[in-house]
């Protein structure tokens, strides 16, 4: 598959002077997908789009930043220590999500101590349902809600002005930009710590790693594809300087 530039703006973000002079490889940034349980009728959905999603959107942000990144993903599981060393990870099919008590645990710290969990690819009532159980074992006291267009993870690096529904590819097939008939309209909601830091974004009702996955295919279209990963590397570039 020839890989193809889908975006258009270049502007410098985010320059790792270490990095660049090849002093600290330890220090690249990594995309990371996390790796979770499923539940007891249905099978974990955490590799959905793996690995041409990640490698894509891995490709395109090096290119349209001058992050330093590492060329291929890490995959690390919810409950792993290791987590703590990255600071954004990728998590999707939380529709499917199941959390152990320690699971949970980590991620909490994982997120009041600076990082990032970017969410996305499930559709209707019952799947935000399902993922909303799973993550008040995360934060109990806390509550997901509406990021405002005006946020600066919408202004960070690229300017979106309003948030569009990604469709996967069989419901692009099928002619509509929904999965579920009650997966509509797409939100992105997140959820702060106690000094107003976005830690976690939630995209729901709307298929950003399908975007990833097939933006250099020209059956994808092109609309798509930029929305989606100009969403991705807003939050990136979010992730890394707040």
């Amino acid at each position: 598959m020839r890989m193809i530039l889908i975006l258009t703006t270049l502007v410098i973000a985010f320059t790792p002077t270490a990095l660049l002079d090849g002093e600290n490889d330890s220090d690249l940034f990594t995309f990371v997908r996390l790796r979770y349980s499923g539940q007891f009728t249905r099978l974990s959905s955490w590799r959905v789009d793996w690995p041409a999603s990640d490698r894509n959107f891995i490709w395109q942000l090096s290119k349209q930043t001058n992050i330093v990144v590492a060329p291929r993903e890490k995959i690390i599981d919810v409950g792993a220590r290791e987590l703590f060393e990255y600071p954004f990870a990728y998590m999707l099919e939380v529709g499917s999500l199941r959390l152990s008590k320690q699971e949970a645990e980590n991620l909490r710290e994982y997120l009041l101590r600076g990082g990032f969990i970017f969410i996305d690819d499930f559709h209707g009532e019952r799947e935000w349902k399902w993922f909303y159980t799973e993550f008040k074992k995360i934060f109990p006291d806390r509550e997901p809600e509406d990021i405002p267009i005006s946020h600066p993870i919408f202004r960070c690096f690229f300017k979106i002005d309003k948030l569009i529904q990604i469709p996967g590819l069989r419901s692009l097939f099928n002619g509509r930009t929904y999965e579920r008939i009650d997966g509509y309209p797409a939100y992105c909601r997140g959820v702060y710590d106690d000094y107003g830091r976005l830690m976690m974004m939630i995209n729901f009702n709307s298929d950003l790693g399908d975007a990833w996955e097939h933006a250099a295919e020209d059956y994808y279209p092109r609309e798509y594809s930029n929305a989606a990963l100009q969403m991705g590397i807003n939050a990136v570039i979010y992730t890394l300087t707040h």
